[in-house]
């Protein structure tokens, strides 16, 4: 198999999507002339024409709208927000529209939006947030966070097959950092559906997106104090994979969930919450979270650093969870 770069696996999964359904297009500010701010589009507009490769004024409002719209009337639209922090304009659309839709008439909903979030690139607080959790809340939407090419491409093409909205979060820092075997055929990740990144008995460490990375290199740091880490990547978080978890979890009698959001209502709160209430006696130490801190993303690289978790900090709440 080849490997591809994350961001080689998103452009790959939408040229053989739109060449696959002709039901299929792309709209989003920049991503047609320009390529996209990141340069995931390039090209598709020169292959597949202006109608199914749409620059965008600037309004979230009026991309979600005419997304949703076009779903009513059969098509598959893919929806750029030019960054993640940008949703928020789109929020009415979202949340109150197309995730509502299906209960409101019985009609599906088959969009994806996709939102490049994340911080490590001194971005500031308005090009680095990821917003998740603010939508986790939602029924009606699907989310997912891939960590790997593989995973990017079969999440990717999940959520384009899906009938539902789907909110597809592509992690910045991912893009050109991480490399990885991608299968050029056609497949499919199911939505929902944890995986193992690496078994272990002594803790159970729960992650997605970016942080799984250092989620590995933490568990490698500790097997030199003889742990053994399991790391479980979440994948997608609506909805979100409880048996996995809880299986860990009951194998382990530990756990960390680890996340690049806020800590107050972040995802990581929900998982925390379950655990605690399913498998109260089968914990050996009180379920922990590292997370950001509740505050924006800061600027200068220096703040930022001590904003994200580091695998430094993964090590220490991993040594104390085991030590307790």
């Amino acid at each position: 198999m080849p490997e591809l770069t994350y961001l080689e696996a998103i452009a790959q999964t939408l040229r053989q999507e739109m060449e696959r359904d002709e039901r299929v297009f792309l709209i989003g500010q920049d991503i047609g002339a320009y390529g996209g701010a990141f340069k995931v589009t390039n090209g598709l507009q020169e292959a597949f024409g202006e109608w199914r490769v749409i620059d965008a004024p600037l309004s979230e409002t009026a991309i979600v709208g005419g997304c949703t719209g076009a779903a009513l009337m059969g098509m598959r639209p893919i929806a750029e927000m030019q960054f993640a922090d940008f949703v928020s304009c789109g929020w009415d659309q979202i949340v109150t529209v197309a995730a509502k839709q299906h209960w409101r008439a019985g009609t599906p909903i088959p969009i994806v939006i996709r939102l490049p979030s994340g911080g490590g690139f001194a971005g500031g607080p308005f090009h680095s947030q990821n917003p998740e959790s603010s939508f986790a809340h939602i029924p009606g939407l699907k989310l997912v966070c891939p960590a790997t090419p593989s995973d990017a491409k079969g999440l990717l093409t999940s959520a384009i097959d899906d009938p539902n909205p789907v909110l597809f979060f592509e992690h910045k820092h991912l893009y050109r950092r991480v490399r990885g075997e991608v299968a050029e055929s056609r497949f499919t990740v199911p939505i929902g559906t944890a995986r193992i990144e690496r078994e272990g008995n002594d803790a159970t460490l729960v992650t997605w997106g970016a942080m799984l990375h250092l989620a590995v290199e933490a568990a490698d740091a500790l097997v030199e104090d003889g742990a053994s880490i399991e790391i479980v990547d979440l994948r997608s978080i609506l909805p979100w994979d409880r048996d996995a978890v809880l299986a860990s979890v009951e194998k382990t009698s530990r756990l960390l969930v680890v996340h690049e959001d806020t800590r107050t209502a972040g995802f990581g709160a929900e998982i925390l919450a379950t655990v605690a209430a399913e498998l109260f006696e089968h914990l050996d130490a009180p379920p922990r979270r590292l997370t950001a801190p509740d505050c924006p993303v800061p600027f200068a690289p220096s703040l930022e650093r001590r904003f994200l978790p580091q695998v430094e900090d993964l090590v220490t709440a991993l040594r104390e969870l085991l030590a307790y």
